[in-house]
């Protein structure tokens, strides 16, 4: 079974957000970059499915150069060989194109994304790729199996769990509980050094959307300690302040 799995590279959570060119450009000096979480977890479904020489892993990037060493992480965690797409990902839509581009003359039986990316919370590319590679497509994914030609995944719903079987190919969003993320060992490491890491140039693809620009949340006001006896106090700065009352 040769799978195809779809990585981003995100700021790590830790990392103090700023912008410039007055608020339109991410700055990324000083940021220390990671694979995506949720990608992480569909890499490791992915690596065992194919454990036992089952199959075969790729990872799949759209990203400038600045990006390998988060893909030589992923080979390192234990996939096949990687692909990096030499562009910079304007949007869910660009990205879904490209890599949508490179499936269309390189099938796979299986295609995993993360459920989203850490950074943009967009939710998007899973369902854009089923759109683009007429696959079905099933996003926020809590299981998966694989049972011949078939494959059988789990999402949560309200009030309970929903079970959807589809044929392959097909393309699934995964995350937490679909498998627990790998971490790499030395031979690992070693390893990725030396696995293939094909660098392919973009499609041209319409421009659908541009950023204006970014802003920051507003930072939490003070806390106001009311005493539990001056119920009157409390209502006036629900009432005054707050305005929610």
């Amino acid at each position: 079974m040769k799978i195809l799995v779809c990585v981003s590279n995100v700021p790590d959570t830790t990392t103090k957000i700023t912008f410039t060119d007055n608020n339109t450009q991410f700055n990324t000096a000083g940021v220390q970059f990671i694979l995506n979480p949720y990608d992480e977890i569909a890499l490791a479904r992915a690596i065992e499915l194919t454990d036992g020489g089952n199959g075969s892993v790729t990872v799949i990037n759209v990203g400038e150069v600045s990006t390998e060493p988060t893909i030589r992480k992923a080979l390192a965690i234990g996939a096949t060989d990687a692909v990096r797409i030499n562009a910079k990902p304007h949007d869910a839509w660009f990205v879904a194109s490209q890599i949508a581009a490179y499936v269309k003359s390189n099938p796979f039986d299986l295609i995993l994304t993360g459920r989203e990316s850490i950074d943009y919370n967009g939710s998007k590319v899973a369902g854009m790729l089923g759109e683009l590679l007429d696959l079905p497509s099933v996003s926020i994914i809590k299981k998966l199996d694989v049972h011949g030609s078939d494959v059988t995944v789990e999402r949560e719903i309200e009030g309970g769990k929903e079970v959807l079987s589809a044929p392959l190919p097909i393309v699934a969003g995964t995350a937490e509980g679909v498998a627990e993320p790998k971490i790499p060992n030395m031979r690992g490491i070693m390893s990725a050094r030396t696995k293939p890491l094909v660098v392919i140039e973009p499609v041209a693809v319409s421009t659908l959307s541009n950023v204006l620009d970014y802003e920051t949340p507003k930072p939490r006001g003070q806390v106001k300690l009311v005493p539990a006896d001056d119920v009157a106090k409390l209502v006036g700065l629900l009432h005054e302040e707050a305005r929610v009352i």
